[in-house]
């Protein structure tokens, strides 16, 4: 079969498809024909060397939708099944970017009815971040938070998944996209940023600076794990460490399904394209995800 890998670390340039076996699930273990598999930062990320595995081949991608084709022992799945799942780890030999793709049962949910393979595939890695975030976070029905990047595939979740859990959600991202963050449930917009909320959920990576808008004794989640700044003024700080759970993945495409949350996709390659999407996604702008269908 066919798998997007790395062996050497660089830009977008770097990226290779090679023929590597089909793999076998093991006991708890689903294998995945892969119909669509999203393009993510952290891609990028293990591409340019940012988690190690020097030597190594590392296969990329995170997020898959498809159909399960194997299942070994005591799996709780059916070959035939229609699922989407996160293929955890920046270091791995093959990730969802591939043909097939085995992952663990207990990291797979159903697929949402409510959307195609291509949009379903946009929901694992980023919806999980987002309400990982919003756990942390633990702020209360009422109380206001600000989301950086709100414009964008973690940061738009966010918006959504906060607004469902009654939060006063402030959408901070570019002047242009002041309707999209308010479609997506934000109550205010503020590109230049807000003084006094509750909490910050930091998609957009600003750090320090978005850490001056939370009141004294809130609380700061960014969505980089380790990399938050230091606590100031009270302020609680965090960062999410992203899980595979197929049970809160299974929520999350509950909510896909009523509407509460909204899939976007922002362009789709051929599996033999993925060196394409990198540098598409190195250029930055996407209001969604890029997906890569084999």
């Amino acid at each position: 079969m066919r798998a997007v890998v790395v062996t050497e670390f660089g830009g977008p340039e770097a990226v290779e498809i090679a023929e590597v076996e089909v793999p076998e699930p093991g006991a708890r273990q689903i294998r995945i024909k892969v119909a669509a598999a999203a393009l993510n930062p952290v891609d990028a990320g293990v591409r340019a060397g940012g988690f190690g595995g020097a030597g190594r081949r590392l296969g990329l991608g995170w997020d898959v939708a498809g159909t399960v084709d194997a299942v070994g022992a005591d799996a709780g799945w059916r070959v035939g099944d229609e699922v989407v799942a996160l293929s955890y780890g920046a270091v791995k030999s093959l990730g969802t970017h591939a043909d097939h793709v085995v992952v663990d049962a207990v990291a797979v949910a159903g697929a949402p009815s409510s959307v195609d393979p291509v949009h379903a595939a946009t929901l694992p890695l980023n919806a999980l971040t987002a309400d990982r975030a919003l756990d942390l976070l633990a702020l209360e029905p009422g109380q206001s938070l600000a989301v950086t990047g709100a414009a964008g595939a973690v940061g738009g979740y966010a918006v959504q998944l906060a607004a469902h859990r009654g939060l006063v959600v402030t959408g901070v991202a570019r002047e242009g996209d002041e309707e999209l963050v308010r479609s997506l449930g934000a109550a205010h917009f503020a590109p230049g940023g807000v003084e006094g909320v509750d909490g910050v959920l930091d998609a957009a990576i600003l750090g320090a600076a978005a850490l001056e808008w939370v009141r004294d004794g809130g609380v700061f989640v960014g969505v980089i794990p380790g990399t938050h700044p230091a606590s100031v003024r009270g302020v609680r700080t965090d960062s999410v460490e992203v899980r595979a759970d197929g049970a809160r993945l299974a929520e999350l495409v509950a909510l896909v399904d009523e509407g509460v949350l909204t899939t976007r996709v922002a362009g789709t390659y051929g599996l033999e394209e993925a060196g394409k999407a990198h540098a598409r996604l190195a250029e930055g702008g996407l209001r969604g995800r890029l997906v890569l269908i084999p």
